[in-house]
């Protein structure tokens, strides 16, 4: 029985993941007018989902690290409560930070379950070195290394631009304005008439899509971008994919009548689904509210978060997602200047929260159990 609640808190949490993360990769298509909500959220299931069954192939090591193993005894390994414990820890926090539209990072929370459960379980026996270098390192650097190499990589890609002689443009909207009016006395008896009205006026800097003016290699600028922007939002929810996956499908290693590779299916499956039900909140934080940006800035952020996350997928180094995604974003408005420092400081605190807060869920979950059981 406690195997089969161990296979549904997995799916749970990676339903909150889904939640949390899937968004992340096509914020910014969104957040630059690229593409709408709709599409941005089918195009982050489809290339999440191909990312998590290349995982089965390319991310083993992960599995391991994110089963515990080296931090406490084996035999707690072992434990079906233990695994239980840090699923259900990581996933009440995801959730939680998913409904008041924080983006978390899920790996975050899993190591903060970790810690939880396995201080309860071991106390001083722990191994809290290993989880300095091998978990806490990689998260605390990673967001500054993609805002850095995102600052970077923009302020290259400008000069190329600028030498390619593409310019930029600014939007000018045109929009139908609706009145209500009695023109004439003959009029007063049938009531009023529509009269529409063209207006055409230059937009609010937080409204106004930029576009480029130009050719590249022989194409249209913007269409040049627009493309390269939806294949790199891609290729970031393929890494996230990749990422994430096997850090979840870990904790499913006690139960080994389940073949790894339908766990990795059913968590895949499951965090499809809760992107497509429950992403919104994140996804207009991580698109809106952050900086505003075009479709070059997005794509530059994109082109950073994926090449970073996918590195560190194959080289078994648990970053998070949301960490590289915000720190690129993060440094593409800090190049513009139109960074928000305080929704940048909200988020800041959510990720100091994750983990104290997912380790105190964690360890009453698993000493409820073992009252139980």
């Amino acid at each position: 029985m406690i195997l089969v609640f161990l296979f549904f808190a997995t799916c749970f949490l990676a339903y909150s993941n889904g939640a949390n993360d899937n968004f992340k990769g096509v914020a910014t298509l969104f957040g630059s007018g690229t593409i709408n909500y709709k599409k941005a959220i089918s195009w982050a299931t489809i290339t999440t989902a191909a990312g998590s069954v290349a995982a089965i192939f390319l991310a083993s090591s992960l599995v391991k690290n994110f089963s515990g193993k080296g931090l406490v005894p084996d035999e707690l390994i072992q434990s079906p409560e233990f695994a239980v414990s840090i699923a259900l820890g990581a996933a009440m926090t995801v959730l939680l930070a998913t409904k008041i539209g924080m983006p978390i990072s899920t790996t975050h929370s899993l190591v903060g379950a970790l810690f939880g459960s396995g201080v309860v379980a071991v106390g001083m026996s722990f191994n809290f070195m290993k989880l300095g270098s091998t978990f806490l390192m990689p998260l605390v650097v990673s967001p500054f290394m993609a805002a850095a190499a995102s600052f970077v990589a923009y302020l290259i890609f400008r000069k190329l631009r600028l030498a390619f002689g593409v310019t930029k443009e600014s939007c000018v909207c045109i929009s139908e304005e609706k009145k209500l009016s009695v023109s004439s006395p003959s009029l007063a008896i049938t009531g009023t008439k529509t009269v529409f009205k063209s207006t055409v006026g230059r937009m609010n800097e937080g409204q106004c899509i930029e576009t480029y003016k130009g050719h590249l290699i022989g194409i249209n600028a913007q269409q040049f971008l627009d493309t390269a922007h939806y294949l790199s939002a891609g290729v970031v929810s393929f890494a996230r994919g990749l990422n994430d996956t096997p850090k979840i499908v870990g904790l499913l290693l006690v139960v080994h009548a389940l073949d790894i590779k339908y766990g990795m299916l059913a968590v895949a499956v499951a965090m499809a689904v809760g992107g497509l039900l429950n992403a919104k909140k994140v996804g207009v934080m991580m698109s809106k509210k952050i900086t505003p940006m075009n479709t070059g800035q997005g794509f530059t952020a994109n082109l950073i978060t994926g090449l970073l996350v996918t590195t560190a997928s194959v080289h078994g180094l648990p970053v998070s997602t949301t960490h590289v995604s915000v720190g690129s974003i993060f440094g593409i408005g800090t190049v513009t200047k139109q960074a928000d420092v305080k929704v940048v400081g909200k988020i800041l605190t959510s990720w100091l929260l994750t983990l104290p807060i997912s380790a105190l869920c964690s360890a009453f979950v698993y000493w409820l159990l073992l009252f139980l059981k």
